[in-house]
């Protein structure tokens, strides 16, 4: 996944409006205290946005608060990795594809999610 940021000054041409949205397949992962910039991760490269090698300064970390305000690239690679282990589902619910669908099945859906979220 790859890091972007985008300014609150584009946000409304980035994401839409309440009555013209535009779907992005992005998460916002925090935000400055202004609120005048966002972090997002998105598996897909975004021409619109400013593309990230590091985390800057200045950002309050939001996607999961108990985890704390602090951001900084260890907290994305656990943010990745949360975001995997959401799309692959518990442990029991793998199981019970299995056992509803086949091993097949089972073997699509990891290739699926494995091609959402590439390392």
């Amino acid at each position: 996944m790859k890091l972007y940021k985008l300014l609150a000054s584009d946000y409304e041409t980035y994401f839409g409006t309440m009555e013209n949205p535009i779907v992005r397949v992005v998460t916002v992962i925090a935000q400055t205290p202004s609120c005048d910039a966002f972090l997002l991760l998105a598996k897909d490269t975004q021409d619109d946005l400013e593309l990230l090698s590091t985390v800057p300064s200045g950002f309050d970390f939001t996607y999961c608060q108990e985890w704390g305000l602090t951001i900084n690239d260890a907290v994305v690679d656990r943010v990745v990795l949360d975001l995997r282990r959401k799309a692959y589902g518990s442990y029991e619910s793998q199981l019970e594809k299995i056992y509803d669908d086949g091993i097949d099945s089972w073997k699509l859906d990891g290739a699926a999610v494995k091609a959402k979220f590439p390392k």
